[in-house]
């Protein structure tokens, strides 16, 4: 899936990295008892930031059900007076398009995000969707159909900056891993409730509904405070004391009054802006160039193993390949098996180790694309209303449902693990951002050479190419794939420097090794303690 349709994947470092600290921070939580009035309104802004999310999952899903019934009606002699049908190679543009209008999102992100504020810049994003959506329920023509998911795929990059920042910002430690993992979940649960209302409305129906979503993350975010941590950078330190009450309990200043001396001492440490590009000297570093090459292979292999296209392209593969059940509950079920597994992994991870779930993914994954390559190449592709009730007709639904859970516990989640910690801290801003663009880009080709290659290989052939893609990675990433889980930074980047071979997992930090609360956040990198010391003092 993509985590659903790709863009969702940022997603999966983010809440893997703010889990793995959950532990280590505990001794940061002794301020406040951990009740649940201290809790509740913590959880109330991360359901209100968590609606945004679940458009963008549903603007996902909506292209996987769209799609067919654009398909179907320009082939279907009793539809040809239908306003807007899809050819093979408008499809593929029509599946594509997201991608790049993520990656161009995704770079205005945090300029958009920072002078406005976390909570004006989500409530902004709604809009996007909004407009989307009401394009696509009065598209006449494909042109149309290609803007309206543009803006969707443009808003999906857009909130990435102040979602992830924002949940950063306002969560405890001890609820921080939980909060943060919520975001892929809510992601791909959007892109299960399209397949779902795909299978029983028409895709304009699914379009008016899918407003809901957005209309009601504007709302939600109405009722819930800006970042005490945003304010703060700001000045406005009235604001962000109020702000810092509501979201530990509604409770008193003196309450938080610890915490805002650690956010004040927090600003005093920042001296000077970091530089915003790595010199060209840093770039061909070791430790740059080996973990860069590294994320932008399991990139590769997350996407031309063959779930990308599936997950855009449920419904017409489930056509071809035959199932016993509806396509559109095929498309269901694999939206399903996506969630499953994404929560297996967040669940498996610290466990296991990033090493054994990205071999077992890849190599399943590769099993099982091969097995329904084989089976449709030797039954032969399915005809339209034909019988597939045969002793086997299961096989080929089986395993592609099987490949999509299995592709969701490891691989199609590690890049985005591996980009928040195989970076030097020095050129971690830029690596991130160009890995996760090239992530888009690659997608973004995955997606649009399908139909291409099913032309040229046929589906069997282009079936056994991405189970060779993901059986090779097998291979390549035992040898270079270093075990991240559980070491500590100094420790990763010494491997990367050829100082030491990570192949296990690290054992448990100790309470030395703790994430100081609020170090982290991005909001603050480019503040000067003069400037916050100006802006108070002008708002006195």
């Amino acid at each position: 899936m993509q985590p659903p349709g790709g863009a969702s994947w940022r997603f999966g470092f983010r809440c893997y990295e703010a889990s793995q600290t959950e532990k280590s921070d505990k001794a940061q939580d002794a301020d406040g008892p951990k009740t649940f009035r201290r809790a509740l309104p913590q959880l109330l802004a991360c359901s209100a930031k968590n609606m945004i999310l679940l458009s963008y999952g549903m603007s996902l899903g909506f292209v996987t059900i769209a799609i067919p019934a654009l398909e179907a009606q320009a082939g279907n002699a009793t539809n040809q007076t239908a306003s807007v049908t899809l050819s093979k190679p408008q499809i593929s543009w029509f599946g594509s398009i997201n991608w790049i209008m993520v990656a161009v999102g995704g770079i205005v992100s945090g300029p958009f995000a920072t002078p406005w504020g976390r909570r004006p810049a989500m409530i902004a994003v709604n809009f996007c969707f909004v407009v989307g959506y009401l394009v696509f329920y009065m598209a006449e023509s494909v042109p149309v159909l290609y803007l309206a998911q543009a803006a969707c795929g443009f808003g999906g990059g857009l909130l990435e900056a102040p979602v992830l920042t924002y949940i950063a910002e306002i969560a405890e430690p001890h609820l921080r891993g939980a909060m943060s993992a919520s975001t892929t979940a809510v992601l791909i649960l959007g892109l299960f409730i399209d397949f779902s209302l795909g299978s029983v409305l028409d895709w304009r129906t699914v379009a008016l509904v899918n407003i809901i979503a957005p209309v009601a993350a504007v709302i939600s975010l109405c009722f819930v405070p800006e970042s005490p941590h945003w304010l703060m950078g700001q000045g406005r330190v009235e604001d962000a004391r109020r702000a810092l009450c509501w979201l530990r309990g509604w409770t008193k200043p003196e309450d938080v009054a610890t915490e805002m001396s650690l956010l004040e001492r927090t600003l005093n440490q920042t001296e000077k802006k970091p530089s915003a590009l790595p010199t060209l000297s840093q770039l061909r570093k070791r430790t740059f160039l080996i973990p860069f090459s590294l994320v932008v292979y399991a990139f590769f292999i997350g996407h031309w193993s063959g779930m990308t296209p599936l997950q855009t392209f449920a419904v017409s593969i489930f056509t071809t390949v035959g199932t016993p059940i509806n396509k559109y509950y095929a498309t269901v079920l694999i939206g399903l098996v996506e969630l499953t597994g994404t929560v297996a992994c967040v669940a498996l991870v610290h466990y296991t180790g990033k090493r054994p779930l990205a071999l077992m993914s890849t190599l399943g994954a590769g099993v099982c694309f091969v097995v329904a390559a084989t089976y449709v190449h030797v039954v032969g592709e399915a005809l339209p209303d034909s019988d597939t009730s045969g002793p086997y007709a299961w096989l080929p639904m089986a395993a592609l449902v099987i490949s999509a859970f299995i592709s969701h516990t490891g691989i199609r989640i590690l890049p985005w693990m591996l980009i928040g910690e195989v970076y030097t801290p020095d050129v971690k801003g830029f690596a991130s951002g160009a890995s996760g663009c090239a992530g888009y880009v690659i997608g973004f080709f995955a997606n649009k050479s399908f139909f291409f290659l099913q032309e040229q290989l046929t589906l069997p052939g282009t079936f056994w190419l991405y189970g060779a893609v993901a059986l090779s990675g097998t291979v390549i990433m035992y040898f270079y794939l270093p075990e991240t889980e559980g070491h500590a930074l100094h420790e990763i980047l010494e491997h990367f420097n050829g100082e030491r071979v990570l192949r296990s997992k690290g054992g448990k930090k100790t309470d030395g090794d703790c994430e100081k609360w609020a170090s982290d956040n991005r909001a603050m990198d480019t503040v000067s303690p003069d400037h916050v010391r100006s802006r108070s003092e002008s708002r006195l």
